[in-house]
């Protein structure tokens, strides 16, 4: 969940490139036992699944980020740098994925790791999963 924009709601322009572009809060809870690490991907499926954001190793008793807050690893994202890179659709309105995962152990990934070399890493170690999605247009919000 997240306290800026409710599933399937328009994501607040401060949390893409119209604003501020912060990371928006999110929380979750209901981690199955044996969790240890968290990671978190968020993706563009309406661009081919572009990259906004990857962390990874967020620790296992986390149930919630603050607006802005980075934890853990931080991935590259498509735009070429590293943690979070918000909502910047070129036309239209774009759909976009926050996927929390709880995983079973740490990944160890060095920072800048790609959402490919996450993705391979978390092979057979995540519990579970949860997402949320927003929409976002430019000018929007």
């Amino acid at each position: 969940t997240s306290t800026a924009f409710e599933e399937g709601e328009t994501i607040p322009s401060d949390h893409g490139c119209d604003g501020s572009d912060v990371s928006p809060p999110l929380a979750w809870s209901g981690a199955p036992d044996g969790t240890v690490a968290f990671a978190i991907i968020v993706e563009d499926p309406d661009a081919r699944g572009f990259v906004h954001g990857l962390a990874a190793d967020i620790p296992g008793d986390t149930t919630s980020l603050d607006e802005g807050e980075v934890a853990g690893t931080q991935g590259a994202n498509d735009f070429g740098r590293s943690g979070y890179g918000g909502p910047c659709p070129p036309s239209g309105s774009h759909r976009y994925v926050f996927t929390v995962h709880a995983l079973s152990e740490t990944l160890g990934l060095s920072a800048g790791f790609s959402a490919d070399e996450l993705r391979a890493a978390m092979e057979d170690r995540i519990l579970a999963s949860g997402r949320l999605s927003g929409t976002y247009a430019r000018g929007s919000g």
